[in-house]
């Protein structure tokens, strides 16, 4: 479910006091050099970092505005590479992907908006139960109106169930649901045990099934137990 619209190409954000001026361009890199060589190879030439931005800039927004709204995505998105770039040589190079790494600085950063995201979700939950049935009537459009009937209501459900739960369970459920993260990645994200990460997710789900009469917006795919990305 999307609770905001999809995003275009940002630009990559500057960079103050790294030791240079801005992570303007991608450098030589090619689409098939691993995140890790990526960031390897930005230690002595910092501006390569900026591959790693054209590579996730738009995942990292579209899952901060689908939490927090897209304006706050705006500042979550370029924070997240500014600090990805100030902590580059911290991350383990034995780790070819890195968008479990980006996916926990976002999360982390938006875990200082809970109240925020908190009450959007309670903003989206009013404005879909509050949603006009009809958009000009007609008999021609009843099946258009009653399917927007039903999505709203289960938008608005949804929204008020997600912000009932943990914020800690939140993270996991939406790390996975939002961001197309597995078990490993999440857990690795999240800097918490994988059984931890299915723990809080069956807990998260339960929640969400128990308010929503049974279904589960949110449901993803089932765990896989070998990673995606050879």
């Amino acid at each position: 479910m999307t609770l905001s619209p999809d995003v275009g190409v940002h630009s990559p954000p500057t960079v103050a006091g790294t030791g240079s001026d801005a992570v303007a361009g991608a450098g030589a890199c090619g689409d098939g050099d691993s995140d890790a060589s990526v960031i390897e190879r930005s230690f002595d030439e910092p501006d390569v970092f900026a591959e790693l931005f054209h590579r996730y800039a738009d995942d990292i927004h579209r899952y901060a505005a689908r939490r927090l709204g897209t304006e706050a995505a705006d500042d979550l998105m370029a924070e997240t590479f500014v600090i990805a770039f100030q902590r580059r040589r911290r991350y383990d190079l034995s780790k070819p992907h890195a968008r479990p790494w980006l996916y926990g600085i976002v999360t982390r950063l938006i875990g200082g908006h809970r109240r925020a995201e908190a009450r959007r979700l309670r903003a989206l939950s009013r404005a879909a139960s509050t949603a006009p049935a009809d958009e000009g009537g007609g008999e021609p459009l009843a099946e258009r109106v009653a399917a927007r009937i039903s999505a709203e209501s289960t938008r608005g459900a949804l929204s008020a169930a997600l912000a009932k739960l943990p914020a800690r369970h939140r993270d996991v459920l939406l790390v996975i649901a939002w961001g197309d993260l597995d078990y490993a990645e999440a857990a690795e994200a999240l800097g918490i045990p994988v059984g931890t990460v299915r723990s809080r997710l069956h807990r998260a789900r339960k929640k969400l099934r128990e308010a929503l009469g049974g279904s589960d917006p949110t449901a993803f795919r089932e765990e896989q137990e070998e990673p995606r990305r050879g």
